[in-house]
């Protein structure tokens, strides 16, 4: 499959990301937040996508934006690889442990953008990053790709463990939802036929 391009400007950020859903890992991240690199790094190794982004982003007001941003790009981008999603898996699940943290997550390419979260993250900050824009990043993202995305923290105390295992859990769970099932024959998995 040809890889994905999608670029999006505004005036609060601007992105160019370039995405496969069927990669080795590969990623360029520059968003211009550290933690958020190292987040979507481990995404795309997790994931087995091939990412290349790079956003500018107005991070002298804070990483909302950026993170949101590139939510939503990601988002479209999983969203145009899913396709019609026939002969994909359509559903996947991980529960990853990341130290003393317990991520469960579950995918479901549904065709409807909900984020359902339960994350008890400790501090509000990891570094400079606002914690509370992982929550941010997750309804950009699921409402652009047009997916069910559960996403339940069943322990930890370390904010960045907690953190890190929701991105690597997703990342597990999307590449199930995504991979193809020879056994629906090119058909989409659901008894209406479409999604």
């Amino acid at each position: 499959m040809k890889p994905i391009e999608l670029q999006r400007k505004t005036a609060e950020t601007a992105i160019e990301l370039t995405f496969s859903a069927y990669g080795h890992g590969n990623a360029k991240i520059d968003t211009g937040c550290g933690f958020l690199d190292h987040m979507l790094t481990l995404f795309t190794r997790h994931g087995g996508f091939d990412i290349s982004l790079l956003c500018t982003g107005d991070t002298h007001v804070d990483d909302h934006h950026t993170t949101e941003d590139i939510g939503i790009c990601l988002g479209r981008a999983v969203a145009e690889a899913a396709g019609d999603k026939k002969g994909l898996n359509r559903y996947g699940s991980m529960i990853l442990p990341m130290d003393e943290a317990l991520i469960l997550s579950a995918v479901d390419l549904s065709g409807r953008g909900m984020l359902v979260a339960d994350l008890q993250i400790p501090t509000e900050k990891v570094g400079s990053f606002d914690t509370e824009l992982v929550k941010e990043f997750f309804i950009a993202f699921a409402r652009e790709a047009r997916l069910t995305l559960h996403i339940r923290q069943l322990a930890g105390s370390n904010s960045h463990h907690i953190i890190e295992g929701v991105f690597k859990s997703v990342a597990h769970s999307l590449a199930t939802a995504l991979a193809e099932n020879k056994a629906l024959e090119g058909a989409v998995l659901s008894t209406k036929g479409v999604l």
